[in-house]
C-alpha cells in the first residue's frame, strides 16, 4: 500500500468517525494546551527568578556602599567583606568600584584577584541603576552597576565620583530554572497521562448510547430484532424514534409489494391455464404461453420466499452460493466442470434473499453455459461492499456485447436454452439495489469475468 493511500485511509477514518474526532480533539487539546501552559509557567518562573537576582544585586551594592568613605580624595573599603564569597578566589560573586569613564579600577573584592577589567561595563548616568548581564572569562554573569559621588568634605574640593558594579554568575540561576524546568514537566506529563485517562472515560461514558445504537442497528440489520430499543439520550432518542417508523412502513410496503405482484402474478395465471387448455391454439403459441407461466411461478414463489423480508436485514452468503453450486453441478453433470470457490464465510448481502438468488444464479448458469472445463467463484466484502466475481474458460464476452448483454432479449451465447432476459434481471436486480457490474477477461482462465459490486446498508429503490 502506497503512503498516500494510506494517509487517505488514515484521515477518512479520523474525519469518517466521530469517537475519532472527539479522541484526536482531546489528544490534540493535551499536547497542545499543556505545553503552552509549561512554556508559560517557565517563561513566568524566570521572569521572577530575574527579578529576584536583581533585587538581591541591589541590596548587596547598596551593603558594600554604606561600607565607602573617602580619605584623602580616595575611596577606601575594608579589604575583607561580610560576604564570604566576596573574599574567595573567582567564587563567582564580586564587587568592583570604577572611575567614572570606566577606564580605571578604584577597588575590587578580594575575589575578583587575578581577573581582567571587563570591556563594556555598563556607565548608568550619576545616580542611576541598570541591571543587565555581561561575559567574564567565557562565562554569563549578571551585573547591577550604580553610579555615584562623594562630596568633597573640604570647601572648594572636587567631587569623588565612581560607579559600583556587582557582577554574579548565572549558574545558580540557571541551575535553579532547570530544576524548576524538570519538575514543572514531570508534573505536566502526569497531569497529561491524568487527564487522558479521565477524557477515556468521560468518553467512553458519552459514546455509550452511540455504541448501544449501533449494536442494534446491526442487530436489525442481521435479522436479530425487528426495531431499535428505546431509552436513549434525548439527542438519539427521536433518531431512533424514526428509524423505528422508517423500518416498520418499509416492511409494510413491501409487503404490500409483495402481495401486489402475487396477486398480479395469479390474475394472470387463471386466464393463461384457460389459453393453455384451448385445443385448437396453434403449437407456436404454446410455447410463449408456457414461458409466460413460468416467468409468472417464478414471481409468485420470490413472492412468497421474501414477502417478510427487508433491506435493512443481511444473510449470509455462503450457503445460498453453495447451495447454487450444487444444483448447477447435477444440471451440468456431462460437462465434468472443475469448480474453484473462493467465499468469504462473513460476507453478508443486505436485501431479499431471492433477489441475490436470482443474480448470483443467473451469473453462474451463464458461466456453466460457456465453460469448457473450468469455472471460478469468488465472493468477498469489506464494510463498505460485496464483491462477486465470475469467471469461466470459455469464448468470452467481446467489446460490442458487453455493451448489450444487459439488454432485455439480447443474448451472449448461442445456446437453444432461454429466452436472453436472465442477465436483464440481473441487471435491474442491481440498479435496484445500487449495484455496480463489469465485464472483461479473467486473467487466469482466459474467458470472460463478471464482477459484481453491492454496497452495503443500501436500501432498493
Amino acid at each position: 500500500m502506497s503512503r498516500t493511500r494510506w494517509a487517505q485511509k488514515r484521515w477518512h477514518w479520523l474525519t469518517g468517525s466521530l469517537k475519532a474526532r472527539l479522541i484526536a480533539s482531546a489528544i490534540l487539546l493535551n499536547l497542545v494546551l499543556l505545553p503552552l501552559i509549561g512554556i508559560t509557567l517557565t517563561d513566568a518562573f524566570r521572569v521572577q527568578l530575574t527579578e529576584a537576582a536583581k533585587d538581591e544585586l541591589s541590596a548587596t551594592l547598596y551593603g558594600i556602599l554604606a561600607l565607602a568613605e573617602v580619605e584623602q580624595g580616595k575611596l577606601e573599603l575594608p579589604q575583607l567583606l561580610q560576604d564570604s564569597q566576596f573574599n574567595v578566589d573567582q567564587s563567582g560573586l564580586y564587587a568592583i568600584i570604577t572611575d567614572e569613564d570606566q577606564d580605571e579600577m578604584l577597588w575590587h573584592s578580594q575575589s575578583f584577584i587575578g581577573l581582567p577589567l571587563p570591556k563594556n561595563l555598563p556607565a548608568p548616568p550619576l545616580g542611576e541603576s541598570q541591571f543587565s548581564q555581561i561575559v567574564i572569562n567565557g562565562k554569563p554573569h549578571f551585573i547591577y552597576s550604580l553610579s555615584a559621588s562623594f562630596a568633597s568634605a573640604s570647601p572648594g574640593g572636587s567631587d569623588l565620583p565612581f560607579c559600583v558594579h556587582i557582577l554574579k554568575s548565572t549558574d545558580g540561576f540557571e541551575a535553579t530554572l532547570q530544576e524548576f524546568r524538570h519538575q514543572l514537566w514531570q508534573w505536566l506529563a502526569l497531569l497529561m497521562l491524568a487527564l487522558i485517562l479521565i477524557q477515556g472515560g468521560w468518553l467512553w461514558w458519552t459514546l455509550k448510547p452511540l455504541a448501544r445504537f449501533r449494536s442494534e442497528l446491526a442487530a436489525v440489520q442481521l435479522g436479530q430484532q425487528q426495531r431499535l430499543g428505546s431509552h436513549y439520550p434525548a439527542e438519539l432518542e427521536q433518531v431512533a424514534q424514526q428509524l423505528n417508523t422508517l423500518i416498520s412502513n418499509e416492511l409494510h410496503q413491501r409487503q404490500r409489494y409483495r402481495n401486489a405482484l402475487a396477486d398480479l402474478a395469479h390474475s394472470l395465471k387463471t386466464p393463461l391455464a384457460i389459453l393453455s387448455s384451448i385445443k385448437a391454439l396453434p403449437a407456436e403459441a404454446l410455447e410463449p404461453i408456457n414461458s409466460i407461466n413460468a416467468n409468472i411461478s417464478r414471481q409468485l414463489k420470490r413472492a412468497q420466499a421474501a414477502g417478510n423480508s427487508a433491506w435493512h436485514q443481511g444473510i449470509k452468503v455462503q450457503p445460498i452460493a453453495e447451495k447454487l453450486l450444487r444444483t448447477l453441478k447435477k444440471i451440468y453433470q456431462q460437462k465434468a466442470l472443475q469448480l474453484t470457490e473462493q467465499l468469504d464465510e462473513q460476507a453478508m448481502f443486505f436485501g431479499d434473499e431471492a433477489d441475490f438468488s436470482e443474480i448470483l444464479g443467473n451469473l453462474l448458469d451463464n458461466a456453466f453455459k460457456a465453460a469448457t472445463h473450468n469455472v471460478m467463484l469468488s465472493i468477498s466484502s469489506d464494510h463498505q461492499r460485496l464483491l462477486i466475481q465470475i469467471e469461466d474458460d470459455g469464448p468470452g464476452v467481446n467489446d460490442q456485447q458487453r455493451e448489450q448483454i444487459f439488454q432485455r432479449g439480447v443474448r451472449a451465447d448461442t445456446y437453444e436454452q432461454g429466452h436472453g432476459i436472465g442477465l436483464a434481471i440481473v441487471k435491474d436486480l442491481l440498479q435496484s439495489y445500487q449495484g455496480s457490474w463489469q465485464i472483461d477477461t479473467s486473467p487466469t482462465l482466459n474467458g470472460a469475468r463478471f464482477s459484481i459490486i453491492l454496497p452495503h446498508y443500501r436500501q432498493p429503490q
